[in-house]
């Protein structure tokens, strides 16, 4: 009887936190447990002990049918518009990705070039110093296409240029501006820059003022230079000094 009265004055006091517990944050012994309902989670069993827990919400409203013919005012739910929305065109055929890569004087546009390239091989054919090969299978969608690898062999930038005239498909034009892509001079890999006498890029280039030697040390005029090639071709540098780009937005024709 008497541990039943202990017991009883015990839980009636008002809870209290010991220095142990204010450190450790337990502030939730400062409700009683009649506040906070049980603390052990239990499944419910029953229908009834789910409801209890989250009482099942009215069925939501569907959404009304919009009559054909209203207006655009009122073909919305809740201020949020429900119109069909109108298809966006897409385009016939989405263009070809291609790896960029040096093509023969005069190509048209990358787009254009794959599309209208029969592989015939004809400006390969015709050209006098082998520079034209076909790439490689391993660049996918260019395989079989001309192209030219200074290399192996470079472009020599034909007076005539007889690649564009045996090209019967027409992506080798005489009218688009004859730039292959750009060279540019690593000096640190240059001999002529450290001091060493060589002038083989400028006495071999075959555009006039496209390298430039001054105090015995070359420069590459990227305003005249066709990016053909020979220059890295000649290089002499243990580790080769021209480092060339390919022309990335070569002109379109209209077709």
């Amino acid at each position: 009887m008497w541990k039943w009265r202990s017991k009883q004055r015990k839980t009636s006091r008002t809870a209290q936190l010991n220095r142990r517990d204010l450190l450790q944050g337990k502030f939730w012994k400062l409700v009683r447990p009649s506040a906070i309902g049980p603390l052990v989670m239990r499944y419910p069993k029953t229908r009834a002990d789910v409801e209890s827990i989250a009482p099942i919400s009215p069925a939501q409203p569907q959404r009304e049918s919009v009559p054909h013919g209203r207006s655009d005012q009122q073909q919305s739910i809740s201020g949020i518009s429900i119109q069909p929305v109108s298809v966006s065109p897409l385009p016939a055929k989405p263009p070809v990705k291609s790896f960029p890569v040096f093509r023969p004087p005069g190509a048209v546009s990358e787009d254009q070039f794959l599309a209208g390239c029969t592989r015939c091989n004809d400006c390969a054919d015709v050209c006098p110093h082998d520079a034209i090969t076909k790439a490689p299978p391993r660049l996918g969608v260019i395989a079989g296409t001309p192209v030219i690898n200074a290399d192996t062999n470079a472009c020599w930038m034909c007076d005539d240029f007889p690649c564009i005239s045996a090209c019967k498909p027409g992506v080798l034009v005489h009218s688009l501006p004859k730039i292959i892509g750009t060279a540019k001079i690593t000096e640190h890999l240059c001999l002529a820059h450290h001091h060493t006498t060589c002038t083989v890029c400028s006495e071999r280039c075959p555009v006039d003022g496209a390298i430039r030697v001054n105090q015995g040390k070359p420069t590459i005029d990227e305003n005249t230079c066709t990016g053909c090639g020979v220059c890295r071709y000649v290089c002499p540098a243990p580790e080769n000094a021209i480092l060339l780009m390919p022309l990335f937005n070569r002109p379109s024709i209209p077709t």
